[in-house]
């Protein structure tokens, strides 16, 4: 009896597991031949740098499973790209967002990455921070000056240093050519990169030109601001963090001589005698 038992117990665990390996795969295979659905999306064809106007030429259509990112352009709107200036660097099978784009009629070039109410100011630096890929498009970077204080040419000091921006956003980064000529009589070419500044910092910057200015790469998270205490060549020397303090000016108050209390004459007569008597007038009592 309890081996009869045993079969029947063995015979349904054997016939559940074939029937679970069946319905599995069955769904399986049901699922797999399902097809994703895909939206079709207007993509770069070739890397696109920044200010390209965008030709039909410069754009594909990709396939992305699933729904498509928030700002991007179908393939049904692809003429909403056309024409429209590329305001920072898109790469090949990127999609192409509406954020990465100028507004409709804003043209191309630089200037179509300039928002509104801010200003694009170049700035001349050398090439270890032009071609090293420290100042790219999208970095942050604090503005260091370095120069003689106006009217201190005499001063025991010697350079002084000062942070005149912080948290200043790397517009775009490239060459120019410079009148100066190089030893081949050729103009020399030089790194510049554009910083996105409001009008007030434009001209801080172009004051702190006329000196020596370099820029501080920061970490693009980090958006405070705190207010930086300059130094000084002197400070290397006496290991003070801290900028020299300047002889301050006592201002001595000049004395004024006090005048003379005014003195005033009355004639006394009397009888047949005449006398002068003088008197300090009240103000020289007090």
């Amino acid at each position: 009896m309890n081996r009869r038992l045993t079969l029947i117990l063995l015979a349904a665990f054997g016939i559940a597991a074939v029937s679970t390996f069946a319905v599995y795969h069955l769904v399986r295979s049901r699922i797999s031949a399902r097809p994703a659905a895909s939206t079709a999306v207007v993509a770069a064809k070739t890397d696109i740098k920044l200010g390209t106007i965008l030709k039909p030429e410069d754009l594909t259509t990709i396939a992305i499973a699933g729904t498509p990112p928030v700002g991007s352009i179908l393939d049904k709107d692809k003429s909403r790209a056309i024409g429209r200036g590329v305001i920072s660097d898109l790469y090949k099978d990127e999609p192409i967002m509406e954020s990465r784009l100028a507004a409709v009629g804003a043209g191309g070039g630089l200037a179509a990455a300039i928002p509104a109410g801010m200003r694009a100011c170049a700035v001349r630096v050398d090439e270890v921070v032009g071609v090293s890929g420290f100042a790219t498009p999208g970095m942050r970077v604090d503005v260091v000056m370095s120069g003689t204080p106006p009217g201190e040419n005499d001063s025991k000091q010697g350079l002084e240093a000062r942070t005149v921006l912080q948290n200043i956003q790397v517009l775009s980064a490239g060459t120019e050519y410079q009148q100066v000529k190089d030893a081949e009589g050729k103009p020399k070419q030089v790194q510049v990169v554009n910083l996105l500044v409001t009008p007030d910092q434009a001209e801080t910057l172009e004051l702190a030109s006329t000196q020596i200015i370099r820029l501080v790469l920061r970490n693009p998270l980090d958006t405070k601001t705190d207010p930086v205490l300059g130094t000084a060549t002197a400070n290397l020397f006496t290991g003070s963090t801290a900028p020299v303090e300047k002889p301050k000016h006592v201002v001595v108050a000049k004395v004024v001589p006090r005048a003379a209390p005014q003195a005033y004459s009355i004639e006394v007569i009397n009888g047949s005698k005449t006398s002068e008597e003088k008197f300090a007038s009240p103000e020289g009592h007090q």
